[in-house]
């Protein structure tokens, strides 16, 4: 007879952890606190937002090359070296799509976008 085995659920497995601070290192320095990015509050009638850090129910697969991927990569690596961001890779491609968007609402045929794909 085969012996099920008991998994954790995903409640156990990513429970909100302790807000403690972490001790200080032994040489004095100060560690560099790392930050997500805030989300602001999409009431403002301006240019159009993303949807940062809320459970999205919509699904869209892009494919890109690996020289692509590692571009997106660095630019994710250097927000957070340089700014002190942390955003994962969907989150740093729908800022740079809302802002691809706000630009095409804004310069319509004279916006980069619309440049770059009649240049193809």
């Amino acid at each position: 007879m085969a012996r099920r085995v008991s998994m954790p659920a995903a409640d156990d497995l990513f429970r909100p952890t302790s807000d403690t601070a972490p001790a200080e290192p032994a040489d004095g320095q100060r560690p560099r606190r790392v930050r997500a990015v805030a989300d602001e509050d999409a009431e403002a009638s301006g240019p159009r937002r993303p949807s940062g850090r809320v459970r999205h129910d919509e699904k869209m697969t892009v494919y890109v090359t690996s020289d692509e991927l590692l571009d997106i990569e660095h630019a994710r690596l250097t927000l957070r070296r340089e700014h002190g961001l942390a955003v994962d890779r969907g989150r740093l491609v729908r800022e740079a799509l809302a802002l691809v968007l706000a630009d095409l609402e804004a310069q319509g045929a004279d916006s980069p976008l619309v440049q770059r794909l009649l240049d193809e």
